[in-house]
């Protein structure tokens, strides 16, 4: 199947089987049905055959390139539950990617397999309530070496779809301390393992992730040493590896939602008429319209950009910053003026467009706050002047 086709197929299936769902339960997974309904979903999915665009053909996907499946991962966005149908809803569809590069044989037949098809969902576990997270650096969480293996301490927060998953892949210290910017190890931790609790949901606005966003103990877990993903002191490279194509990811899905919220708003507008014509018609209301176009194609371009570049096998440090900082502040505003377009229908449960605009902004913080990527945009540009400029 082209990737053609399997966009157009993809638009038909979440239309047919998943925005009604969504729609019944305000965007909210649990109340919908959590992991039942991702099951059912994911077997709907695989049966229409769109399951997995972005997982490796030996492991029952489509095998696609980043650019191929973009506008798959949009078309998937346009439902916020579309993603987690495909088995391409993070953070899953980012560990798939991650243990697809670096992980052993042995954990491939162990973690990813079962990842990959659907029958297990995992977490990702970095973020710390101390201020690891944005700056990865800050890392406290410890990785100990014992006689049976490596044992881990810490606290992490915010960890998405840690409730119900079945492994967590850890970044733990192995050498250094916080504020160093090496020393760090991936772990797989398994659910049930002694030691590792799962506490509270933190409330948060998006309501569209099986699992929510948890707080997560580690207290004298132990683990053997095959454990380790990957390299020990080398967890912050493999981070890269992971993070560069999920910031992307994310910019895929939330462009489908924030399109379907305009398509929501324009069909609103060209509808309801106001002082005499359709709100359409009216110049001010013209200009959000318009201004919601030229923000979404051109999130799309600057996506297309740093696909490219991943598929390339670079780095694009910065073309990812770049994109991901303008696409989430760009998704943002293309809620906010559907909303205001739509009017009081646009801030109530009557449209879909309040509960996108809900889920959409935590992105201007999710894969690094647009402040930290500004940051890091100034950096690069500030260093590459000065090796421009560098006496010879």
């Amino acid at each position: 199947m082209s990737a053609d086709d399997l966009v157009r197929r993809t638009a038909e299936f979440v239309r047919r089987e998943v925005l009604g769902i969504e729609d019944t339960h305000d965007g909210d997974i649990a109340a919908a049905g959590g992991d039942d309904l991702r099951v059912k979903l994911q077997a709907a999915a695989r049966a229409e055959g769109v399951f997995a665009p972005h997982v490796p053909v030996e492991l029952g996907g489509h095998g696609l390139t980043l650019s191929q499946f973009s506008r798959v991962f949009e078309a998937a966005g346009h439902a916020l539950f579309g993603p987690l149908a495909l088995n391409a809803a993070a953070p899953d569809e980012g560990n798939i990617h991650l243990l697809h590069v670096v992980a052993s044989e042995g954990q491939k037949e162990q973690f990813l397999v079962p990842l990959a098809s659907g029958e297990a969902r995992s977490a990702f576990a970095m973020t710390e309530p101390a201020g690891a997270g944005s700056d990865p650096s800050a890392l406290t969480t410890t990785a100990t070496k014992t006689p049976a293996g490596w044992r881990i301490d810490g606290r992490k927060t915010f960890i998405t779809g840690a409730d119900g998953a079945a492994f967590f892949i850890v970044m733990a210290r192995t050498s250094g301390a916080a504020g160093d910017r090496g020393g760090a190890t991936m772990f797989f931790v398994p659910a049930g393992t002694p030691g590792l609790t799962v506490g509270r949901h933190v409330p948060t606005t998006d309501r569209s992730m099986v699992g929510g966003h948890c707080d997560v103990v580690f207290d004298d877990v132990v683990v053997p040493g095959d454990a380790v993903l990957g390299v020990v002191d080398e967890g912050f490279a493999y981070a890269q590896v992971r993070l560069g194509p999920a910031r992307m990811t994310h910019v895929m899905r939330w462009l489908g939602a924030a399109g379907r919220a305009h398509e929501i708003a324009v069909a609103y507008a060209s509808e309801r008429t106001m002082f005499g014509k359709p709100l359409a018609e009216h110049g001010m209301a013209q200009q959000m319209i318009a201004d919601n176009e030229i923000d979404l194609a051109a999130t799309r371009a600057l996506l297309d950009v740093a696909c490219a570049a991943l598929d390339r096998g670079e780095t694009a440090a910065n073309e990812t910053s770049i994109a991901k900082t303008f696409g989430a502040e760009a998704i943002c505003r293309v809620t906010d003026r559907s909303q205001q377009l739509c009017g009081g229908a646009g801030v109530s449960a009557d449209l879909a467009v309040a509960r996108i605009a809900r889920d959409v902004r935590p992105f201007r913080i999710y894969d690094g706050p647009s402040e930290v990527h500004r940051m890091a945009i100034a950096r690069r540009a500030v260093s590459a002047h000065r090796k421009r400029t560098r006496p010879t």
